[in-house]
């Protein structure tokens, strides 16, 4: 059997494997880091923690070390870039938690990971390859992305023939050309990244990449433009099929609806077939019409109409999420959802509302009211509520001590984070917003407050130090 390319595919494909013996056959191993539950209340530190794990039979990590001070932190760190090399396991970095649970209960979590723990990676891999072409890539909402491709060449673990360019911007500061070589290396160890140009290796026969006016794929004529305040550019046009396709891709990814079957593959032939114009159509794809495509077997179109109809319960923030609107992403919709509790209130929702929500800044907001108040937008919608049941967000029974009032967070909180002060303000029937205004009931501040502090004092907005917003409670 071929080696695999590295230790991470074989691990998440061995894991996914129907078969159980070829899953048990690949010999896999872990390290028990973390326990989600656990009857009769938690360790106190995350080093008792990994005690406990150690003394109920789990596999432990033996290179762990309690660090008094961050140049213990930083010593550790170089022992382990000097000896990575040594262990039978590959190793990309060295992770430093806070020991004291109580302490990662208060810092909590952003959206994807925990703020009370930190990777800190060796240097990558780095390789050298050649540029044979820059083309552009259109996302779900009309942005334009350059994209390098290069000759193949292996790099931590794996092959890589393309790497993005990110913007305009990027290439002039690169000074990238066609038929460069470059040193390419994968950022975390998982997406290519080009640091460099090697200038000293031109033979002039290099071809100097022109930013274009116009790009094949984008709709109209395929005008682009700049996006106002950013260095991103996107399609004047956004009808264009490769911004469908990627639009029908996101909506019925893991991150939205999660439609289990229904791949790039199926997409396109279902865009290709004309059978699906709109997101709403999926839910009124036909047996008979899914067996008249190529390679679609009645057993393959019995599973793909069993995975669309278990996806019609959907929660509020997927739902968000699959609609593709600009500078909305999966921690947005989650904030959208929290705050307005169902479809109806966010398609009512004014700039203002928008602005109001604790983490949307104003670009967000702007985008948000924008999308929701087209026609075409309206509408679909609608039909999409003919066809899917939105679960709205449900709120805890609430403390009404903070009723009717409304708090702004500013400056770093001492005794929390910002978040979980917020969740205390939510929990006691209190409303939070990101901007001071006449209906402000508070500003708390914390250490170095921003310009929210001259807000309130121009607005005559009582500002409450930690202290004071602590005994509201």
């Amino acid at each position: 059997e071929p080696l695999f390319a590295n230790p991470r595919n074989v691990a998440a494909g061995s894991i996914r494997q129907l078969d159980p013996k070829v899953a048990a056959s690949r010999k896999l191993d872990y390290f028990a880091y973390d326990v989600a539950e656990i009857e009769g209340g938690f360790p106190k530190t995350q080093f008792e923690e990994l005690e406990l794990l150690r003394e109920l039979g789990f596999k432990v990590n033996a290179n762990v070390k309690l660090c008094k001070s961050s140049e213990d932190m930083i010593s550790f760190w170089r022992t382990w870039d000097k000896k990575k090399s040594k262990e039978n396991y590959l190793i990309d970095g060295v992770v430093i938690k806070v020991n004291e649970r109580r302490l990662q209960e208060t810092l909590g979590f952003t959206g994807k990971a925990p703020r009370y723990g930190i990777a800190f990676k060796f240097e990558a891999e780095q390789v050298t390859t050649v540029v044979e072409d820059i083309v552009f890539q259109i996302g779900r909402t009309g942005v334009v992305t350059p994209v390098a491709h290069l000759r193949p060449v292996l790099v931590a673990g794996s092959t890589v023939s393309r790497a993005t360019l990110h913007n305009e911007d990027e290439i002039r500061r690169l000074d990238v050309r066609i038929g460069d070589t470059v040193v390419l290396q994968k950022a975390g160890d998982v997406i290519p990244d080009i640091v460099r140009v090697l200038t000293e290796m031109r033979t002039s026969k290099e071809k100097s990449f022109a930013w274009p006016k116009r790009v094949e794929g984008c709709g109209g004529d395929g005008s682009i433009e700049r996006i106002p305040g950013q260095a991103a550019w996107r399609c004047v046009v956004s009808d264009s099929f490769a911004q469908t396709q990627r639009k029908f891709y996101y909506f019925v990814s893991k991150k939205a609806f999660d439609i289990e079957g229904m791949g790039p593959r199926v997409i396109d032939a279902l865009l290709d077939a004309g059978l699906i114009t709109n997101f709403d159509d999926i839910f009124t794809l036909k047996k008979g019409d899914l067996l008249n495509l190529p390679r679609f077997a009645e057993k393959s179109v019995d599973n793909l109409l069993e995975s669309i109809e278990k996806s019609r319960d959907v929660s509020l923030n997927r739902f968000l999420v699959s609609l593709s609107v600009p500078q909305v992403g999966e921690e947005t919709a989650r904030d959208v959802a929290a705050n307005f509790g169902t479809l109806e209130k966010v398609m009512k929702a004014t700039l203002e509302d928008f602005i109001s929500i604790y983490g949307v800044g104003e670009v967000v907001a702007q985008s948000l009211h924008a999308w929701f108040l087209e026609k075409e937008n309206k509408q679909l919608v609608l039909r999409l509520q003919k066809q899917v049941k939105i679960e709205a967000v449900k709120k805890a029974a609430a403390s009404s001590k903070l009723t009717g009032k409304t708090f702004v967070l500013t400056g770093t909180l001492v005794g929390m984070s910002r978040d979980e002060a917020k969740v205390k303000i939510l929990a006691n029937g209190g409303e939070v917003s990101g901007s001071v205004s006449s209906k402000t009931s508070y500003v708390v501040a914390g250490e170095n407050p921003g310009s929210k502090i001259d807000e309130a004092e121009r607005l005559g907005v009582p500002v409450l130090d930690e202290e004071a917003f602590l005994k509201l409670f």
